[in-house]
């Protein structure tokens, strides 16, 4: 049911998702949908979050740069796919005129943005860095390339990645 809701997310445009075409997609009856979610905005939610659950683990390779590395390439390749891109459009266009989808929003990224800062804790435990705030250390290194997809909408390549993850790093080891 949650691939449903990005799919119809992705298909119809958020002001046409429905529970009950949630449903259809997803081949139960609407019930099941009003009883688990309620709100278009609470399955999205969970839908979102089992995504990048799911395609953007938390890697754990003993070396910050490749953690980072690691995490800003799953989480773009997650990015460039059609449901995730509508989704975030959706939080982007929405969220300063739409309560819900702005709480919604706010949901996902601050559970997100402590879910990603592991692998900056973990350096900082391991002396690899002085104590930094983790959240701030992703957002450095997750806003470029989303900027860059989102806005400007140029290709975000590896080398673009290599380059923005090798800045963060470098300016935190100093």
């Amino acid at each position: 049911m949650l691939e449903a809701g990005l799919a119809e997310l992705a298909a119809a445009g958020y002001h046409n998702v429905s529970l009950e075409g949630v449903a259809r997609r997803a081949g139960v009856n609407k019930t099941t949908v009003y009883r688990r979610w309620g709100t278009r905005e609470a399955l999205l939610l969970d839908a979102i979050r089992a995504r990048a659950t799911a395609e953007v683990p938390i890697p754990d390779t003993g070396d910050l740069r490749e953690d980072l590395l690691a995490l800003v390439r799953t989480a773009i390749a997650n990015l460039a796919t059609v449901e995730v891109q509508a989704m975030v459009r959706v939080a982007v266009a929405l969220s300063p005129h739409d309560d819900a989808v702005a709480a919604t929003s706010r949901a996902f990224w601050t559970e997100r943005l402590a879910v990603d800062g592991e692998v900056v804790r973990r350096a900082v435990e391991r002396g690899e860095i002085a104590p930094v705030d983790p959240e701030r250390v992703i957002e450095a290194v997750l806003g470029p390339p989303y900027f860059r997809l989102l806005v400007t909408g140029r290709p975000v390549t590896d080398e673009f990645l290599v380059a923005t993850v090798d800045l963060v790093v470098d300016g935190l080891r100093r």
